[in-house]
């Protein structure tokens, strides 16, 4: 469903957001340019309509002029302005009414100058077209140009204001003067209103345009973005069926999508080293479990092939259990290491001091020792941490049990525990044969001996070395050998060290 991919719902979200822009920027611009476009052609009618108020106003009535009544038959203008007669006054009656505001004036003609008549050319293509009524709403005078039965607007109150109205295809202006006369210019719209559709039409298609190349561009660039998350796809799915040395291509490292690519390699680099590793140890834990396991067949067949006396049967017996107790040994130390890898193995820590836990185990093997007549030296001076005392023991066992296996007759062993940059050191060396360089990678791996001539019948398994660092860097610390062949080896043990970090590894085990 393509709902669900992430390119899709990019596009769709990127055309949404376009679209919803695209609409406001157009819809704004329609309307900023119909309104521009209204305004320039309200302004023209305003124009007219004030210059029509002025002739409105200016106007004079029909045979009212010089000669006529009541200016007197030769009367001309100029001499009525100097001082000519003037009308005779109202003789009215004196109980007459009196109107409610001036008399009404004739009605007249609108007399439009040169200059004003030019404003409502019919001639012009879309010309303006004017119209005027009197106060009784008798129409004056309107152009020959005008649409016909031009309805005078409805006035409010005794407003004189300039007002507009659109009516069908014409726009128009309209003005009340003080005495109700109005006046109204007006002209067609319909080429105005083509105009304005061919330009909606315009954005229309510019929007769609731009939303065409933003969706190319937006689906260009989603694809490009996708494209290195659909090669770790890919390469995850190959990793999975079991091609553990695929890697994911990066063509970018510094970028987010490439830095995720460089954790992802080299996340699949340690599974296939903890793959190998599990192959391997498998292999070795299956040839060392099936050579006791030979042991005990043969000598169960061999017994039961024939009769034989009690003393042989004690004698196969005895072998039988030697060799389980070895396969116990190797189980445990096996299971042992299964915990340390998983993280299972609760170090139950406290403050205790490397030297006393050293001292302790040097008492336990040197019997051992002084029976391959080897000298033990100690040089063990307080080296305080926090630490597990029983394990801590086992690894100073291991290294101790080592250095006497693998040292010459009549040898020594230095063994010696301290305090060095903030950290506890316990060193332990032997002047025995030594470890080649070719072996020297190699000495902390599961089942690897560096002297092959060893039998297994001696009980050595070729795990402690290997639990021994387990349990070092459980601790957070870390183990190291120097060794030269012919004259010894040494290795070294490096723990945090201080009883500030004591404490805090007491405060935690209790809050834990």
């Amino acid at each position: 469903m393509f709902t669900h991919s992430i390119r899709w719902r990019l596009q769709l979200w990127l055309a949404f957001l376009l679209v919803c822009v695209l609409s406001g920027f157009g819809i704004t611009v329609y309307q900023l340019q119909r309104m521009n476009q209204f305004s320039q052609i309200d302004e023209e009618l305003e124009l007219r309509v004030a210059a029509l108020d002025r002739a409105v106003r200016g106007g004079m009535p029909p045979g009212f002029g010089p000669g006529r009544p009541p200016f007197g038959r030769g009367l001309s203008k100029g001499s009525f302005e100097e001082g000519g007669r003037r009308p005779p006054p109202f003789r009215g009656k004196p109980d007459a009414p009196f109107l409610d505001g001036p008399p009404p004036r004739p009605k007249r003609d609108v007399r439009l100058s040169t200059e004003v008549a030019g404003l409502f050319d019919e001639s012009r293509t879309n010309s303006f077209y004017f119209a005027a009524w009197h106060r009784d709403g008798a129409l004056m005078q309107q152009s020959t140009n005008a649409p016909p039965d031009v309805p005078i607007p409805e006035r409010f109150d005794r407003d004189t204001q300039t007002h507009t109205r659109t009516r069908e295809s014409f726009r128009e202006a309209y003005h009340f003067t003080e005495m109700g006369e109005c006046v109204l210019a007006g002209r067609s719209i319909v080429a105005d209103l083509r105009a304005t559709h061919r330009f909606a039409w315009w954005l229309l298609a510019a929007g769609a345009a731009v939303l065409a190349l933003a969706i190319g561009g937006g689906w260009r660039l989603t694809t490009r973005a996708i494209r290195p998350v659909e090669e770790i796809s890919a390469a995850a799915r190959r990793i999975s069926e079991g091609n553990l040395s695929e890697r994911i291509r990066v063509k970018d490292p510094e970028n987010e999508l490439g830095r995720l690519a460089g954790v992802l390699n080299s996340t699949f680099a340690r599974l296939e080293v903890a793959f190998a590793q599990q192959k391997q140890f498998t292999a070795d834990a299956s040839h060392e479990l099936r050579t006791p396991l030979t042991v005990l067949i043969s000598e169960a067949q061999t017994t039961l092939a024939r009769e034989r006396s009690a003393a042989e049967y004690r004698e196969t017996v005895e072998t039988c259990l030697d060799t389980a107790q070895q396969m116990r040994r190797l189980t445990e130390s096996l299971l042992e290491l299964a915990r340390l890898d998983a993280g299972l193995d609760n170090l139950q820590r406290a403050p205790l001091d490397l030297a006393e836990t050293t001292r302790a185990c040097v008492d336990l093997i040197r019997p051992l020792a002084s029976q391959r007549g080897i000298k033990v030296s100690l040089d063990l001076k307080p080296a305080e941490l926090s630490g597990n005392a029983d394990r801590l023991a086992q690894v100073a066992t291991n290294l101790l049990t080592n250095a006497i296996h693998y040292n010459n007759p009549a040898g020594e062993i230095r063994v010696a525990t301290r305090i060095e940059n903030g950290h506890a050191l316990l060193s332990v060396a032997d002047s025995g044969m030594g470890i080649s360089p070719e072996d020297l990678p190699h000495i902390f791996e599961r089942f690897y001996r560096a002297d092959k001539s060893r039998s297994r019948a001696t009980g050595r398994t070729g795990l402690g070395l290997a639990i021994s660092r387990a349990i070092v860097e459980a601790h957070g610390g870390t183990i190291e050998v120097s060794s030269e062949p012919g004259i010894g080896s040494a290795f070294t043990v490096k723990l945090p060290a201080g009883r500030e970090e004591a404490q805090k590894g007491v405060v935690a085990q209790i809050l834990a």
